[in-house]
């Protein structure tokens, strides 16, 4: 079925208080707008909707038409976030429309896939992350008790809906939502969700920008795995023939876990587990190259490009010298960056003293894109 996306983008901005509506505000040389339309860009809908600040319509017609290659429309938002997403509702004419904030604009287009597809089964789908806070439940300045948090979930857009119901909803609506999926449930659909992202953050105050604005980052990572009793060693994305493989839920390869996690690290995502956990069926077995590129997209996605990583493994064997080059060049064409790599010993200490596994620790240098 045909798609729409619903960009809401008509916010004033108060709480970044910088002076002007919040989309037009720049983060590494491009206005927040623009960071949205990039991943919009990447779903590929089949209409797009941009709901404007009332009193900067040109502008955001502007922006649009520069950096957006396909059908598009612009809007003026109404006086509440529901009364914006109305308005741009009323140029809808596709199936299925997603309604996305701005204001969110480093979602991934896996995001909006995923919503999409569970629209297959569902009159209304959202993004959610599990919640990681202890969340309690107050009165005034007092402690009520704590929520179970396995049971909540941090809810991102962009929201999927059968265009037709959500119009309906909105007609019907004698109230005013935080959100269009709990519009939804007032009108007795069911909700569903699909699992988010942790670059969907939403951008509110000056202190969101300023995780995104620094020029360079770095990060440190390491990883260690133990030998098994068969296969094949991979390690750093090369195969060393005469040694077992490394243990782990993918092909365990050291050097590339590290290198992901310092990544990561640097871009302030996490970590290996986070993104690519046991949870994730679809990583079962993969090699080191697919965790570096999925990282590279993650890092990317977030506003950073990779400048160098620089490893040291920490193993008796194998003897990483004789292969150092080969090493640096493998790597470093998959990063599309410079990889330098070191090696020692533990001089008889610890679990790789007897030659049971390796270790590997590296450190990684980001740069804000412009």
């Amino acid at each position: 079925m045909s798609v729409a996306v619903v960009l809401v983008a008509a916010g004033n901005g108060e709480r970044l208080g910088l002076g002007l509506p919040k989309a037009l505000v720049q983060i590494d040389g491009k206005t927040i707008l623009e960071h949205s339309l990039e991943a919009v860009s990447s779903f590929q809908p089949n209409q797009l909707v941009v709901v404007a600040h009332e009193d900067r319509v040109p502008e955001f017609q502007e922006l649009v038409q520069n950096s957006y290659a396909g059908k598009f429309s612009v809007v003026p938002g109404g006086s509440s976030r529901q009364g914006s997403v109305a308005n741009g509702l009323q140029l809808v004419d596709s199936a299925l429309v997603l309604v996305h904030d701005a204001a969110r604009c480093f979602t991934p287009a896996e995001v909006f896939h995923a919503v999409q597809a569970g629209l297959e089964t569902s009159p209304c789908v959202i993004p959610a992350l599990a919640v990681t806070d202890t969340i309690k439940r107050v009165s005034g300045d007092q402690v009520l008790g704590t929520e179970d948090r396995d049971q909540l979930r941090a809810a991102q857009t962009p929201q999927g809906f059968h265009t037709n119901l959500l119009k309906a909803a909105i007609a019907q609506s004698t109230e005013v939502f935080t959100d269009e999926a709990a519009l939804m449930q007032s009108a007795g659909h069911s909700v569903s969700f699909v699992t988010g992202s942790p670059l969907s953050k939403k951008i509110t105050t000056i202190a969101d920008l300023g995780e995104r604005t620094t020029n360079q980052r770095t990060g440190i990572g390491s990883d260690a795995h133990k030998f098994s009793g068969d296969g094949t060693l991979v390690l750093g994305c090369l195969s060393w023939e005469g040694l077992p493989k490394l243990e782990g839920h993918s092909d365990g390869d050291s050097i590339a876990h590290a290198m992901v996690d310092a990544m990561l690290s640097a871009a302030g995502l996490g970590d290996i587990g986070t993104n690519f956990g046991v949870d994730r069926p679809e990583y079962s077995g993969a090699s080191g190259e697919v965790f570096l590129s999925a990282t590279l997209d993650l890092i990317s996605a977030s506003g950073y490009e990779l400048v160098n990583i620089a490893v040291q493994v920490v193993a008796d064997r194998p003897k990483i010298g004789p292969r150092r080059l080969e090493l640096e060049q493998r790597l470093s064409r998959i990063v599309g960056a410079p990889v330098s790599i070191g090696a020692t010993t533990t001089d008889g200490l610890g679990f790789l003293s007897d030659s049971r596994g390796v270790a590997a620790v590296a450190t990684a240098l980001l740069r804000a894109r412009g």
